[in-house]
């Protein structure tokens, strides 16, 4: 049975705007592109939202561009880094790593962290909520 309505071929044929509530699911998916959030400055560098808190998912997800990020750590989020593009460095707590395309870290609630270089990133922070998580650190470590 091809195309039947509410069946997963015509949900998911690409005709479809967001947010769409999918007959299958109670709940709302959601469907954004890089190129449709403006971005802004944060803690970390530029910051798009590609989810974020008010779209209730269980997670944040947020394409980051980091050149220099100031020290931190969240108290109740997690985080993971992909690293898109680019290369650089990240501090967490007393250890410096190395970060370059296709690299992930795990940032557990609690850890100081910063990145700095020239970097793209996917960053998933769970539970949602990070934005109003955000403890900088006011003495950074000079590299």
């Amino acid at each position: 049975m091809e195309g039947a309505p509410g069946d997963r071929a015509s949900l998911l044929d690409g005709a479809l705007e967001f947010p769409y509530s999918c007959p299958m699911n109670p709940t709302t998916f959601v469907r954004r592109s890089v190129e449709e959030v403006q971005p802004w400055a944060e803690t970390c560098g530029q910051i798009r939202p590609l989810l974020e808190e008010k779209d209730q998912a269980a997670a944040e997800v947020h394409h980051l561009e980091i050149t220099d990020a100031k020290l931190h750590y969240h108290e109740r989020t997690d985080e993971i880094y992909y690293v898109l593009e680019g290369a650089g460095r990240m501090q967490l707590d007393d250890a410096e790593i190395e970060l370059r395309k296709d690299v992930t870290v795990y940032v557990p609630r609690g850890v100081k962290h910063r990145a700095w270089g020239n970097l793209k990133a996917l960053v998933i922070c769970i539970p949602r909520g990070v934005l109003s998580d955000v403890h900088e650190v006011a003495d950074q470590t000079a590299r």
